[in-house]
């Protein structure tokens, strides 16, 4: 079974419901979906926020939870972080050599983080309803492809990517928010090189509020919060 981790990147939201603060929509979305990759079977989970949001990761994070401190909150910067980082080792950790990218710098016994992982996921941090199916789903095509992307249901975007590691060199910048998948299988060298996974939606806005479904387990945070301002 291939190492692989599957990274929340909880970047700034844009859109908050009407009467509710922005930080606590936030955080709810945030913690939802870190609490989604908690449950995952036979793949590592973390986060990635730049240093100004590092309150955030800590306070959504379960004890053991890989923070990545990235320059920018992009699919990009995880895929540098998780092989480009030197990381202590921890004998708390299960895998050995395995620290915290962002703590202080390496000395002697440090080891790179580049064969800690084989392959990685990268979701966005405003689905607090996705279903753990839908990020294996993601992952699967990697076992004969290099690259997978899920679209953003509703809109421009993506849900999430998923690579091996290290990323092809073809790979182009990729923003969540606007990056559309036929933009990335124009920098494959062949169509195939990468998979299109089923979509999901991302809370970006009025109307896909509508899309979030009571019948799903889990999205307990974002649920309590809209059920307090009175939202469907």
């Amino acid at each position: 079974m291939p190492r692989r981790v599957v990274v929340a990147l909880l970047a700034p939201v844009t859109w908050a419901p009407p009467g509710l603060d922005p930080t606590q929509w936030r955080t709810a979305l945030a913690e939802d979906v870190v609490d989604l990759l908690a449950t995952l079977n036979e793949v590592d989970a973390a986060v990635a926020v730049t240093p100004a949001d590092r309150w955030l990761a800590d306070a959504v994070i379960w004890p053991g939870t890989r923070v990545y401190e990235v320059p920018e909150p992009t699919p990009n910067a995880v895929f540098a972080a998780l092989t480009g980082a030197t990381a202590p080792p921890d004998p708390a950790d299960p895998v050995e050599g395995a620290g915290r990218v962002g703590d202080a710098g390496a000395g002697e016994g440090y080891e790179r983080s580049t064969g800690r992982y084989e392959q990685v996921a990268v979701i966005a941090g405003d689905a607090p309803d996705l279903p753990g199916l839908t990020i294996g789903k993601l992952l699967r095509p990697l076992t004969s492809r290099p690259v997978a992307v899920a679209p953003a249901e509703g809109g421009a975007g993506l849900l999430g990517v998923a690579a091996r590691l290290p990323v092809p060199p073809w790979l182009p910048p990729l923003d969540l928010d606007a990056t559309v998948p036929a933009a990335v299988r124009a920098a494959a060298p062949r169509p195939g090189d990468l998979a299109v996974t089923p979509s999901w939606h991302r809370l970006r806005g009025p109307a896909d509020l509508a899309r979030l479904d009571p019948a799903l387990s889990g999205w307990e945070n974002t649920r309590a919060l809209l059920a307090d301002a009175g939202k469907p």
